[in-house]
């Protein structure tokens, strides 16, 4: 069987022209009661049933008169001449997908990784694609295959994983540059799964955990570093300013008596330092004033 013929696809219409040929030779037959009407129909029927066909609207189909090509046909009806013509298959134009795995190929980085893509494309020519490969639909995939396989050995693990649309658009362009002579294009490949093995992904996760600690280890110490240097430069500012210092001083103790029920026990040569007593007493002679 010429491997792009497919199984024989006959029309309605076809099987309609024979179901009429059939019904218009058998009323001649009842009419004139000659045999021969009857057999004119069936054969003009058997005609009409292999000599017309029918193509959808995205589909073409290559039309060879003993062996050799005479043009494409359809969308549509279309005619053929039986035994002298033959069809090859019905070429679909519209956008297909096809899926390609490599398992168990190694990266730059010698990682076994199963890797899983999708390739849309389609057919722009199909006279190219029924003269130039026998079966383009295979081609198409096995050609994916062996380009996924090469693609992976050209990239490390992480790069694999973090640039998966790089990765697909360097293998639409390997692809594209290899179909473009049968008059197919792929018009882009989406890489949908990444699986490394368990013991690496175990491996890979704690190395993670650890880089997390160390950025949080080193945030820390960046903290106490710039905390420190700030308390340095208060340290300075108070030694030059004992009123600021005071001011300071009493800023901590208003904060932590202003909560209801609290009480903070103070020594008393911090209440001289800080000139608290005159201050108080102050306080207590203008209360009694103004009473």
């Amino acid at each position: 069987m010429w491997p792009d013929q497919t199984q024989l696809r006959l029309s309605n219409v076809g099987v309609a022209l024979l179901v009429l040929s059939l019904a218009a030779g058998g009323g001649i037959m009842a009419a004139t009661g000659s045999r021969a009407a009857l057999v004119a129909g069936a054969l003009a029927g058997l005609y009409f049933l292999f000599s017309i066909r029918v193509a959808d609207q995205w589909e073409r189909v290559a039309v060879l008169r003993f062996g050799r090509f005479r043009g494409l046909r359809g969308p549509g009806l279309f005619h053929m001449v039986p035994i002298v013509d033959k069809l090859s298959r019905y070429v679909d134009q519209r956008v297909r997908v096809s899926n390609v795995s490599a398992e168990s190929t190694l990266t730059r980085d010698t990682v076994p990784v199963n890797v899983d893509a999708i390739v849309f494309w389609m057919v722009w020519d199909a006279e190219k694609s029924i003269l130039e490969v026998q079966d383009f639909t295979q081609a198409i995939t096995m050609s994916a295959q062996t380009a996924l396989r090469e693609s992976i050995g050209r990239h490390e693990l992480h790069q694999m994983v973090a640039e998966r649309e790089m990765l697909g658009q360097e293998l639409q362009r390997i692809l594209d540059e290899k179909t473009t002579a049968w008059g197919i294009t792929v018009q882009s490949v989406e890489i949908r799964d990444v699986q490394i093995p368990l013991a690496l992904q175990d491996a890979m996760s704690r190395e993670a955990q650890a880089e997390r600690e160390r950025r949080a280890r080193i945030i820390l110490g960046t903290a106490e570093t710039e905390i420190a240097e700030k308390f340095g430069q208060a340290a300075l500012t108070y030694q030059h300013n004992p009123v600021a210092m005071h001011l300071r001083a009493m800023n901590m103790l208003y904060e932590a008596i202003k909560e209801k029920g609290s009480m903070v026990i103070v020594p008393s040569s911090a209440v001289e330092t800080m000139g608290l007593g005159g201050m108080l007493g102050t306080a207590a002679l203008g209360g009694m004033k103004a009473q």
